[in-house]
């Protein structure tokens, strides 16, 4: 088993997270999204979508999706649990995660994928080509603004997004929150409920893999 990885990209760094979380650790080999390493017909041979993480089972088999890759691994050791301890739970993590996603991860890659001149011709992660819409970008900034007044409000009410329990709703939020950042989409500091929650997940541990 091996987990194709970028360091600098915050898709593969939310596998990271749920696994330092889970105490798992799996061999990792780097792909250089920098230099096109992605793009190159070795590693189209391993993910033709061009994009990681990728998570290479023992007989063969490839996951290329980072939830996916959550949930084998959920699945494959159940302590501690990071996506719901029973039915009712885990409908509500997956539905805060879901959430999370949307509106904060794919609002904040909206936004720097269209605005970011090294992405030109690649608004969109994949192996085919898509140009950058600056309305796009502008539609990005509104919904990141947005993303951050709704998880204040969240967090206003819950210790964790999906309640009591830090789960993956709380790595897919965390993580949009600093791919925000990278694209100088900072939260206002008036949000206190968002830094006071910021704080805290900056200082687990597994936030460091």
């Amino acid at each position: 088993m091996k987990l194709y990885d970028y360091a600098g990209a915050p898709s593969p760094r939310r596998v990271r997270i749920f696994l330092a979380e889970k105490g798992i650790s799996v061999p990792m080999v780097q792909v250089d999204l920098r230099t096109g390493e992605q793009f190159g017909a070795a590693f189209r041979a391993i993910n033709p979508d061009c994009t990681v993480p990728v998570l290479e089972l023992d007989d063969g088999r490839r996951l290329t999706d980072a939830i996916g890759i959550c949930r084998y691994f959920e699945m494959a050791q159940k302590g501690p649990l990071l996506m719901g301890r029973d039915p009712a739970e885990a409908g509500i993590v997956e539905q805060w995660q879901r959430w999370a996603e949307r509106d904060g991860f794919y609002a904040v890659m909206e936004a720097f994928r269209n605005a970011t001149p090294g992405l030109k011709n690649h608004a969109l992660p994949g192996p085919d080509e898509y140009e950058q819409i600056p309305a796009l970008a502008e539609r990005g900034r509104t919904r990141v603004a947005r993303f951050f007044e709704r998880l204040d409000a969240r967090l206003g009410e819950n210790e964790f997004v999906a309640g009591p329990a830090f789960t993956i709703a709380d790595i897919t939020a965390f993580l949009s929150v600093d791919f925000a950042g990278w694209a100088k989409l900072k939260p206002p500091e008036t949000l206190r409920h968002l830094k006071r929650w910021h704080d805290a997940v900056s200082a687990r541990p597994s936030t460091k893999a």
